[in-house]
């Protein structure tokens, strides 16, 4: 398990590749007036294949992110899967007592998730913590090497979080997550909560359950009375669109992630629409630049395994009997509510089965609020485990306080 520094350097051949598949290009055709209703407009996608092809500069960004980011790789045994090799991000904070977070992106994110909100994490100050900051790359996204045995699911990329921590000496510490990571951070949460994890926090409030009847009459009843407030209501409403109009992408991925996976490993564009949707459509109204789509995109076409690995935790999941089987921590636990995320549940539902302690409801940012909304997640944190917040204190001798 030791650590190994890690510079990007994608192969001049693979840059080539790419332009000559470009080159190759055959676009669909497209109904009149079409705009986003079909999915992405062919327009949008001509004029980002274009840029791609002759004037993105992918080894400036490379450049960038070999610069800014301290990155590095580790072998981590995994029970029943062997030993992987995992990329991650980590910065330490020049302030000794700074509380060590484990930060876990999703899907279709990677470890470009954690580039805005890292330095405003590590920040010192007398008024706020500061965090020592691991960023993991998930196994099969980036470059991290992708799992090769069936069931790779929620539980071992929580084993391979955990004994990254571990290995960084980091043997108390704290989580943060947003889609996948959401999920994953919570397992983490659970299995290893109390005398490793101390607090878990993230951005995607969709764990809870509506109360039983008889099991929880009290929960039930106060429920049935209380009336939701507008931010519930929106909520609802974005739930309700998301499952009738945007939940194609994730059917696909449960149930035969292989054959999507043909058309993401060795269509450049095809990878490009399939993301470049949702980068667009699961925020609110960010104003991305063709740059960061297209290095957003590059990461998954130059990643270590191929754009499919990524997708196979959909079905994993799936045949593990889905999300709803990771039980709640019982460790203090934080929630960040952002109006175009994809949905959350009532708070009521959310505060019964949690152990909550910080809540904060924001009048903008979507799904991917790292990225978009990077002051007000990081903002929630320190919040939370500052002074005065519910998870103050919580790793013993570490407040993050210059």
């Amino acid at each position: 398990m030791t650590q190994t520094p890690y510079t990007i350097a994608v192969p001049d051949e693979k840059l080539q590749q790419l332009r000559a598949k470009l080159d190759l290009t055959i676009f669909p055709d497209e109904l009149d007036d079409a705009g986003w209703q079909y999915g992405a407009p062919l327009a949008d996608v001509k004029r980002l294949v274009a840029y791609w092809k002759s004037g993105y500069d992918w080894r400036k960004h490379e450049d960038d992110f070999n610069k800014e980011l301290p990155q590095f790789t580790r072998s981590i045994d995994v029970k029943d899967h062997g030993t992987l090799e995992i990329h991650y991000i980590h910065k330490k904070s020049v302030v000794a007592n700074a509380i060590p977070l484990l930060f876990v992106h999703g899907w279709p994110g990677s470890f470009i998730e954690v580039r805005k909100v890292l330095p405003l994490l590590n920040a010192s100050s007398a008024n706020h913590p500061s965090f020592h900051v691991v960023a993991l790359g998930l196994p099969g996204y980036g470059f991290s090497e992708a799992p090769k045995k069936k069931g790779f699911g929620i539980q071992q990329y929580a084993e391979v979080g955990h004994k990254l921590m571990l290995a960084l000496g980091y043997n108390q510490y704290v989580t943060q997550g947003g889609d996948w990571g959401g999920l994953i951070t919570r397992k983490i949460s659970h299995d290893y909560g109390g005398q490793c994890v101390k607090a878990w926090h993230t951005n995607a409030p969709l764990f809870g359950q509506r109360p039983h009847p008889i099991y929880e009459p009290i929960s039930y009843l106060t429920h049935a009375i209380t009336p939701y407030t507008a931010a519930e209501k929106e909520s609802l409403q974005r739930s309700k669109w998301f499952a009738e109009n945007g939940t194609g992408y994730q059917a696909e991925q449960a149930t035969q992630p292989q054959t999507i996976g043909y058309s993401l490993a060795d269509s450049p564009v095809g990878l490009l629409a399939w993301i470049y949707e949702k980068l667009v459509v699961w925020t609110d109204e960010y104003t991305w630049t063709d740059d960061e789509i297209l290095t957003w995109i590059s990461i998954y076409w130059f990643s270590r395994a191929g754009p499919a690995a990524s997708v196979r935790i959909y079905y994993e999941v799936a045949q593990a009997g889905g999300v709803w089987t990771v039980p709640s921590p019982k460790v203090p636990t934080g929630f960040s509510y952002f109006p175009k995320e994809l949905g959350s549940l009532p708070r009521s539902w959310i505060r019964k089965d949690h152990k909550v302690v910080f809540e904060s409801e924001h009048e903008r940012g979507g799904h991917f609020a790292a990225f978009e909304r990077p002051e007000d997640l990081v903002g929630d944190l320190r919040n939370m485990f500052g002074k005065g917040g519910g998870a103050f204190g919580v790793v013993p001798g570490k407040n993050g306080y210059a």
